[in-house]
């Protein structure tokens, strides 16, 4: 079977190209940089000048800034290819923080209390009813970016005269103490192949490793493990790293990754997550080409339904087991042919003609 990574090159793309090629029988490694998307007539997905060519397995990853890229590309290939682990929405949705929370309200997964308002002067007003410290976040970004803690009313204040002067939209979040820590669990499929815990240096908020935060491999909680996998599949992602703040009222989850890097938490666990992805996209590909072959057969039996005299040309391959042909399963199915039964051949160099005799 085929299949192709598109990312951006990240080190974590190459560990997980390089695990594909030994499951599949070609693994191509795509610059997403290099791909375009051409609507209307001639619709379809480009690389250098050329249609993207046909893969069993497509994983498509990438940052935020090509959310929309990604999604085009997605929604292009989902009817071509057989199988892609990420949903064409998962690209757009994940990436913006609020439809995340949006969509995790919609499947009732627990979350830290969370508010949008249309503009400042009303979140102004927000600022006289809520508990702090508060969390305020810029809607897209990722590894901790574009996320401000405020421990008053005031310094909130402050904070959106700064967001309103850089016309951002924001959302605020209410702040829950876990001593700096918060946990990752990192979903392949089903399952939750590894689990990290993550801490805040000191004098910083976020546990984030690309923010300074240290980890450490941990077995995580079944609870916390089930809150992961639902919002895996809230989100329609099959790889996916779910970050989430374990509280005494219970798992709380903050966001997701969809393109999440393996560096940080490789260095912790002795689980080689790239061949939990690869193995994982292989079986799936498996059965989604094999379903596949199935629709495509049952649907051929449907346009050919035979009955009286009526025939049709069928174009296969001939299959020998030793001297003997071995018809194509379809053509069994058709003719109904019967073991014992006795049969008229008529035989001529290139022609055999099979009668039911009876």
């Amino acid at each position: 079977m085929k299949a192709a990574i598109i990312s951006l090159g990240s080190v974590s793309s190459q560990w997980t190209a390089e695990a594909m090629k030994k499951y599949f029988t070609t693994v191509d490694v795509i610059s997403l940089k290099q791909l375009e998307v051409q609507l209307g007539k001639g619709a379809g997905v480009y690389y250098q000048g050329k249609e993207l060519g046909y893969y069993d397995c497509i994983y498509l990853k990438g940052s935020f800034r090509y959310a929309h890229l990604l999604r085009s590309i997605a929604t292009l290939l989902e009817k071509k290819i057989p199988y892609m682990p990420l949903s064409p929405t998962a690209f757009t949705n994940v990436h913006h923080k609020l439809l995340t929370h949006l969509i995790l309200q919609q499947h009732t997964i627990p979350m830290p209390k969370t508010y949008l308002s249309p503009s400042v002067t009303e979140a102004k007003q927000l600022l006289n009813t809520i508990h702090y410290p508060i969390v305020m976040k810029f809607p897209e970004g990722t590894q901790g970016k574009g996320v401000m803690f405020a421990d008053s009313k005031s310094s909130a204040s402050s904070l959106l005269d700064a967001l309103e002067a850089l016309r951002q939209p924001f959302i605020i979040q209410e702040y829950i103490d876990t001593s700096g820590t918060d946990v990752r669990a990192f979903v392949v499929g089903e399952k939750v192949v590894a689990g990290m815990k993550r801490k805040a240096q000191t004098g910083e908020s976020r546990a984030n490793i690309h923010a300074g935060g240290t980890g450490e491999g941990i077995l995580l909680k079944p609870e916390t493990q089930k809150i992961a996998l639902a919002a895996a599949r809230a989100l329609r992602a099959e790889v996916c790293a779910v970050d989430i703040l374990e509280t005494p009222l219970g798992p709380l989850v903050l966001e997701a990754n969809i393109s999440p890097g393996l560096q940080g938490i490789q260095k912790v666990t002795p689980i080689n997550i790239a061949d939990q992805i690869a193995k994982h996209f292989y079986a799936q590909t498996e059965k989604a080409v094999s379903q596949e072959k199935k629709t495509e057969a049952q649907k051929l039996m449907q346009e050919m339904k035979l009955d009286g005299e009526n025939g049709q040309d069928i174009i296969s391959e001939m299959k020998f087991r030793g001297d003997k042909i071995i018809l194509p399963e379809l053509i069994n199915k058709i003719c109904k042919f019967t073991d014992g039964k006795e049969y008229l051949m008529k035989v001529k160099k290139g022609k055999l003609v099979v009668e039911e005799m009876g």
